[in-house]
């Protein structure tokens, strides 16, 4: 049996900080690579397009809509999909070029660890977060609710779990993190009231709580230190401005 092709696939705005680590990591893996940039204003498309990638320029459609978009920019059906902070370990190469050589799925999953200001976290829910990342399009779909996405397969395709980590450089410092909170909460917000979602002010006070009861004690964050301690917090935190921008604009709404 021939090896399949594939198509590394990679969404940008403002990424030149990470892009080129993210590409160098698939090297030996891909076929070709494919960035979907939308707008960016600082040296990411240079630095893609010297790595090798093949740009696209599209303005930002939303986070799912644009990871769909990308996915039908590839030449080929087998898709790996990394966001621009996130790195290919030496073990999950080598597994998905074995899955690329001889397919036994239409999808695999993959472990990712992500790394907070410095430290690596594998508690408090962050741990193993599995992704469905490489997959054959003809077989699924991006889906989910903005800004949260997931590969989603048809009903009857099967699914398979790879072992090696895809290493996730997600906030280097905590203003960043609150940064995305504040940017999160009004996608998501936005994207609750249009699914016919409704907020209380008892939904304020209840759900925040319960999200750090569930990251720092039922799911152990404590384990992680005070960086733990700092994730469920503005867990809670992400959670309480979503629900408060969505009380926000049903009351605009109805105004």
């Amino acid at each position: 049996m021939s090896r399949s092709s594939l198509s590394v696939v990679v969404i940008t705005y403002n990424e030149a900080h990470r892009i080129g680590r993210c590409l160098e990591s698939v090297a030996g893996v891909a076929d070709e690579m494919v960035v979907v940039d939308s707008g960016s204003t600082d040296t990411t498309v240079e630095i893609a397009e010297r790595c090798g990638a093949r740009v696209v320029h599209q303005p930002f459609l939303g986070y799912i809509e644009q990871k769909n978009y990308a996915t039908e920019q590839a030449r080929y059906d087998w898709v790996l999909s990394l966001d621009a902070d996130e790195v290919l370990t030496d073990g999950l190469r080598e597994e998905i070029r074995k899955a690329v050589d001889a397919p036994s799925c239409q999808g695999y999953s993959m472990p990712r660890l992500t790394c907070f200001c410095g430290h690596w976290v594998r508690y408090g829910g962050w741990y193993p977060d599995r992704k469905l990342r490489l997959y054959d399009r003809r077989f699924g779909r991006w889906t989910g609710t903005n800004p949260h996405d997931q590969y989603k397969l048809q009903d009857g395709s099967k699914e398979a779990r790879l072992s090696g980590d895809l290493l996730h450089y997600s906030y280097d410092s905590l203003s960043d993190h609150l940064k995305q909170i504040d940017r999160f909460s009004l996608i998501g917000a936005t994207a609750l009231y249009e699914r016919g979602k409704r907020s209380s002010i008892l939904k304020m006070l209840v759900k925040p709580l319960a999200r750090f009861v569930r990251g720092y004690f039922l799911q152990t964050g404590f384990l992680d230190g005070l960086t733990g301690l700092v994730i469920a917090a503005n867990s809670a935190h992400a959670v309480f401005l979503k629900y408060y921008r969505l009380y926000r604009i049903q009351h605009q709404k109805a105004a």
